[in-house]
C-alpha cells in the first residue's frame, strides 16, 4: 500500500515538474513569438523616417538629393537670366560693323560719289562713336579713303529706322589714272574684325579716294577737297 502510495506520489511530483516546464517553455518562447511585432515597429520607423526624417539621418539626406535636379534647374534659369542680362548690357554700346545693315547709293554731285547709309540691325541699339567710318578699296594703302572732316555728329544713336550717312569719292584726281575696283571696303573702325563688303554699281577708277564723317544729314556728306 505504501509502495503504490509512493509510486502514485511521483507520478504527481513528475507531473508538476512536466507542467512547470511546459510553463517555462511557454515563457521563453513567448519573446520568440512576439518577435515580428519589433520588425513592424522597424518597419513603421523606416516609413516614418522617409515622410520626415531626423536631422543628419540617411533619410534626410535621400530628401536632400531628389531635390538637386530642381536646383539644377534655378541654375539654368538663373543663366538665362544672365543672358538677358548681357543683351541689356549691350544697349548703348559702341556699334560693330556686324551691328549695322549698310546701303550704297551712287550720286552725280561734286563729280560722282557714293552714298552709304547705315542702320542698325534689327533688335539691336548702338552708337556710333567713332566720328569716320574706315574705307579702302582693296588691301594697298593707296586704296585707303583718307578724311576730309565734313559732317560728324558725335555719338550718332543707331536703332529702329534711324540712319547715319558717309559719302565715299572713289578718285579726287584728275585724267585717266587709278585702278579699277568693284567692290568698297567699309568698318566702323580701323581695328573692326568684320568688315563690310559692298558691290558697286559697276566698277570705279580709283585713285586718292576721300570719305567723310557719319551725319544724320545726307547734305553734310557730299566728299569734297576743300
Amino acid at each position: 500500500m505504501r509502495t503504490r502510495l509512493t509510486a502514485r506520489s511521483a507520478r504527481l511530483v513528475l507531473a508538476a515538474a512536466a507542467v512547470t516546464a511546459l510553463a517555462a517553455t511557454t515563457a521563453a518562447c513567448g519573446p520568440e513569438d512576439n518577435g515580428p511585432a519589433p520588425a513592424a515597429a522597424s518597419s513603421g520607423g523606416s516609413a516614418e523616417g522617409s515622410g520626415g526624417a531626423e536631422p543628419g539621418s540617411d533619410a534626410e539626406a535621400g530628401s536632400g538629393g531628389a531635390t538637386s535636379p530642381s536646383g539644377a534647374g534655378g541654375e539654368g534659369t538663373g543663366g538665362g537670366e544672365q543672358r538677358e542680362g548681357k543683351e541689356k548690357d549691350g544697349y548703348g554700346q559702341s556699334c560693330g560693323t556686324n551691328d549695322l545693315e549698310f546701303a550704297l547709293t551712287p550720286k552725280s554731285q561734286a563729280g560722282g560719289y557714293y552714298q552709304v547709309t547705315a542702320k542698325a540691325k534689327s533688335g539691336i541699339t548702338c552708337y556710333l562713336d567713332v566720328n569716320t567710318p574706315s574705307v579702302s578699296f582693296g588691301s594697298r594703302p593707296d586704296g585707303v579713303a583718307s578724311p576730309v572732316g565734313q559732317g560728324g555728329e558725335d555719338p550718332i544713336k543707331l536703332t529702329g529706322s534711324a540712319v547715319a550717312y558717309t559719302g565715299i569719292s572713289p578718285k579726287t584726281t584728275k585724267g585717266d589714272a587709278g585702278v579699277e575696283f568693284e567692290h568698297v571696303i567699309i568698318a566702323v573702325t580701323e581695328d573692326d574684325p568684320d568688315p563690310e563688303q559692298l558691290e558697286l554699281p559697276e566698277p570705279a577708277v580709283v585713285e586718292k579716294p576721300i570719305v567723310t564723317n557719319w551725319s544724320t544729314k545726307p547734305s553734310e556728306t557730299v566728299p569734297v577737297i576743300v
